[in-house]
């Protein structure tokens, strides 16, 4: 019966409740040895040591009717000051609701802000003030995301339209001219398509591993460095590679996602002649994994923007695309989003000559798989 009732209607008849049996309980302690002094006298035979009575005594018929009236009088004394105090248990309730309401309703910039004194709903209220804050975050970024995405996936889709427009409206092109434009048409195609699948990798590291196995950080790295040797060799970068085993758990596909994008940021950005250093080890419970390169100087400010997605340290002037996320600014942003699917720590640094230092500190061992929310 009290299911379809208010929580305040159901405290304050709890509390009413409770009021009245604390009622019930002092009339039965003064009634019950008043009641039995009375029967302890005899009928018309007073008490030897009987005290001179200096006005009328409560018979037994008269207490107990006092005591039904009290009872009676205590049911609304009872119910109001159950309804009292459930009202002043409930208030910052309603302030969470009503504040909620309105950062429901899209005003995510406002706080319940509950204060003083400190108890279980305030602790509720900077729970949600945490949580709100969280959110907040999340749209803005997520709003960035998109609006970043937006420029980056029309930014192509512009180009081919405008050449394609060029090379209608021009009557005497030849056939090699329609050839020339059908191998940039070509070279454009291939450029969104690498964007797609960067946005598709930071969606999938994002949402986390779906499947997770052991595996050696050293391994990944060595397949990895196998496929981009030949880059590093036209572009006379130094490599030097220290491969202990680390073994660690997670998804491999993420995994690899992570190592590939950090080796291709290190070549990409790097400078003819440059120098990149790759190393794995085992290190107390962890296992590492540091890549340092050297490139362009970057400030040290600078250096957490770059793993947020479309965040560049400067324009690519000369166009190059190399690998995926690489030149769109997905590619660091990739790997921070597996360092958070694994539960893994990232550290991250500007070398003082130039360049860049990323640490990604994994579990060693088999740990439990690290949910992610469809998440910070």
């Amino acid at each position: 019966m009290l299911a379809g009732r208010s929580l305040q209607k159901r405290l304050a008849l709890a509390y009413a409740a409770g009021i009245y049996a604390a009622g019930v309980f002092v009339l039965v302690l003064v009634v019950v040895p008043l009641a039995s002094i009375d029967a302890a006298v005899p009928k018309g035979r007073p008490s030897p040591s009987a005290v001179t009575e200096t006005g009328p005594g409560i018979s037994l018929p008269q207490l107990l009717m006092g005591s039904a009236v009290a009872l009676v009088m205590l049911i609304p004394v009872a119910l109001a000051l159950g309804w009292y105090v459930a009202g002043r248990f409930l208030q910052p309730l309603r302030a969470i609701t009503a504040t909620a309401n309105v950062i429901s309703a899209g005003d995510l910039h406002r706080r319940l802000d509950l204060g003083e004194p400190t108890d279980e709903l305030t602790e509720l209220g900077h729970t949600l003030d945490g949580l709100f804050a969280r959110l907040q975050a999340a749209f803005d970024a997520q709003r960035h995301f998109v609006a970043n995405a937006s420029h980056e996936l029309r930014t192509p889709l512009a180009g081919l339209r405008t050449l394609l427009e060029v090379a209608l409206a021009d009557s005497g092109a030849d056939t090699g001219t329609l050839r020339s434009v059908c191998q940039e048409a070509l070279a454009l195609g291939a450029h969104q398509e690498r964007l797609v699948q960067a946005l598709l990798d930071l969606a999938t590291s994002e949402r986390g591993g779906t499947r997770w196995d052991t595996l050696d950080l050293a391994h990944v790295v060595e397949g990895v460095l196998a496929s981009r040797r030949d880059r590093v060799t036209r572009k006379g970068i130094g490599l030097a590679e220290h491969l202990s085993p680390a073994v660690t758990a997670g998804d491999t596909g993420l995994i690899e996602s992570l190592v590939t994008n950090l080796i291709d940021n290190a070549i990409g950005h790097n400078h003819e002649g440059g120098h990149l250093e790759v190393t794995t080890r085992t290190s107390g419970t962890q296992a590492a994994l540091t890549v340092t390169n050297t490139g362009p100087v970057i400030p040290g400010d600078q250096v957490e923007r770059l793993f947020q997605p479309f965040q560049k340290l400067a324009p690519d002037r000369h166009g190059h695309r190399h690998g995926r996320g690489e030149g769109y600014g997905l590619g660091l942003a990739i790997v921070h989003a597996v360092t958070r699917a694994h539960g893994a720590t990232l550290t991250a640094g500007a070398c003082p000559g130039g360049g860049l230092s990323i640490t990604v500190r994994f579990a060693h061992g088999s740990p439990e798989p690290f949910l992610t929310s469809g998440d910070d």
